[in-house]
């Protein structure tokens, strides 16, 4: 990594920085989800006999089946998470677009750009479609890897996919789970404050910490990528 890309530059209160390519986390970063997810969560814990409020807290920035085997240690863990799955892909209430996703997104270079989510690969891709943004070729669900988040190997396994070290990349991140996940691979993590306060996300290791994705804007700058924080 170069100078350049390791040690940020403030012009005019804005802080820019260079890198290779950039990971984003999909709920709570690009897709505000989060009621539907709670409704499930909510519904799920109540059935079973747990806190729901405990749950659905323990349930966000990680893969589901992590939860499930959490709760029900002697469960049909796939059977509990297919059904999980199954009522998430059919709550799309209230599933949106978070401010500034999309054009953060369509002004990111093609092959520099993807996104590495908790959720399974059926209900990233549903919840994808459902506001209008497109599904990268270079996906990383918990359907993809061993060890989902605070484990490096989603963000490793990610800049594998782009080509490029995982320390020439910056992971965007809402989750304190996925901001570990970034960090342990070696890349810098942005932490957007939609379900986390800045002193959480600055604990667990974010470099900088935003509202959202209207705070960052990408272009090229001699075949490098740059990212201005406002």
């Amino acid at each position: 990594m170069t100078n350049a890309e390791r040690f940020p530059v403030i012009i005019d209160d804005m802080t820019r920085i260079f890198c290779s390519a950039v990971l984003f986390d999909m709920d709570g970063v690009l897709i505000d989800s989060t009621p539907a997810v709670a409704r499930v969560w909510h519904g799920w814990a109540l059935e079973r006999g747990f806190d729901p409020h405990e749950v659905v807290k323990r349930a966000h920035g990680r893969p589901s089946l992590a939860t499930v085997r959490e709760y029900l240690p002697h469960a049909d863990h796939e059977v509990e998470n297919r059904e999980v799955e199954r009522r998430e892909m059919e709550d799309l209430k209230g599933v949106v677009l978070l401010p500034g996703a999309r054009e953060l997104l369509e002004s990111l270079p093609r092959g520099c750009w993807t996104i590495v989510t908790s959720s399974t690969r059926p209900l990233a891709e549903v919840r994808l479609r459902a506001v209008g943004l497109p599904v990268p070729q270079t996906l990383i669900t918990s359907s993809d890897v061993t060890h989902g988040k605070p484990h490096p190997e989603p963000y490793q396994r990610a800049a594998s996919a782009l080509g490029v070290a995982a320390e020439r990349c910056v992971v965007v991140e809402d989750a304190p789970a996925g901001i570990r996940a970034g960090k342990s691979a070696g890349a810098r993590a942005i932490g957007l404050t939609t379900i986390s306060d800045d002193l959480l996300l600055r604990s667990a290791g974010a470099d900088w910490v935003l509202q959202n994705c209207s705070w960052i804007s990408a272009e090229e700058d001699n075949g490098k990528l740059q990212l201005t924080l406002k």
